[in-house]
């Protein structure tokens, strides 16, 4: 039977973490977290399983799965980023991947097509080529159609609804990073940052959020920096829309804090780093409960 023909449900796309009734102006988002492989998708790579899983966020949903507890909805995505990169423009595509014309509307000179990592990436994060042959051009359309713009529609019907209901929405995208790439801590000489914050330089989100953020991850104990190398990806700059009543951040943590790197098992930290997150959480709850910045 042919896999590629069958339409998989939203359930199987992206889940919805909300909770009850929402009680603030957050929507939490983790694009990069799925662990759904399609048997298909796996079947047309070069790469074991295990490798394939170098570009994944692992578990950073469950990381942030406090949020609904404080009033917020969350919204991860199950389809693997190596499979399709929703923290991308639609169409970001390498043309040597594929075998036919591509969309009009392909990007095929940004920076993350020139790393290997558009909207269907070429490469792992360890840079190993996924694909041993081109794939077909109607292999774009079925996965920009059947998941990325159903995630996408759904990311974006949360924030409006925040947006009708509060006047405003501050969006927070969810990552990790890997502890190799992650940037030197200026004040810590060549220590690794546990945590980046993304806000496209000040262009995304007001800055009283992004500094209570910084604030609550350093009375924690964590070494945090803004912007480099990760200033924020599609998702930030795209939503992140401040005189249009929405705010988005993007937030990397360190992958060395809660997972080990090798075979994606949590560490012993993991409850520590969940525990110090709902306190993140909690912070920007109150702070957005208590002022506006639309």
């Amino acid at each position: 039977m042919d896999t590629s023909a069958i339409s998989p449900a939203l359930d199987e796309v992206f889940t919805v973490l909300a909770p009850p009734r929402q009680t603030v102006p957050l929507v939490f988002s983790s694009p990069h977290s799925g662990r759904d492989y399609p048997a298909d998708f796996i079947a047309a790579s070069r790469l074991d399983p295990l490798t394939l899983r170098r570009s994944e966020d692992s578990y950073v949903e469950e990381l942030f799965a406090a949020a609904p507890r404080h009033g917020a909805p969350l919204l991860a995505a199950r389809f693997p980023r190596a499979f399709c990169d929703p923290n991308r423009e639609p169409y970001e595509l390498d043309p040597s991947m594929f075998s036919g014309r591509l969309p009009e509307a392909a990007n095929i000179r940004s920076p993350r097509v020139i790393a290997g990592l558009g909207t269907i990436p070429k490469v792992v994060a360890s840079g190993a080529e996924i694909y041993s042959g081109r794939l077909s051009v109607s292999e774009i359309e079925r996965r920009i159609g059947l998941y990325y713009r159903p995630y996408h529609q759904c990311l974006r019907e949360l924030v409006q609804a925040t947006q009708r209901q509060f006047g405003w929405a501050v969006l927070v995208d969810c990552h990790s990073m890997p502890s190799l790439g992650a940037p030197p801590e200026s004040s810590q000489g060549t220590a690794g940052a546990d945590v980046v914050l993304g806000d496209c330089f000040g262009a995304s989100c007001a800055g009283p959020i992004v500094q209570t953020i910084e604030d609550e991850f350093r009375r924690r104990g964590y070494r945090v920096v803004r912007n480099t190398p990760y200033a924020g990806g599609f998702t930030t700059r795209h939503y992140g829309q401040p005189r249009q009543g929405c705010h988005a951040v993007q937030i990397e943590l360190n992958r060395s804090l809660y997972m080990n790197e090798a075979d994606h098992l949590p560490l012993a930290g993991f409850a520590r780093l969940a525990t110090d997150l709902e306190g993140v959480v909690a912070a920007l709850a109150a702070l957005t409960k208590e002022q506006g910045f639309p």
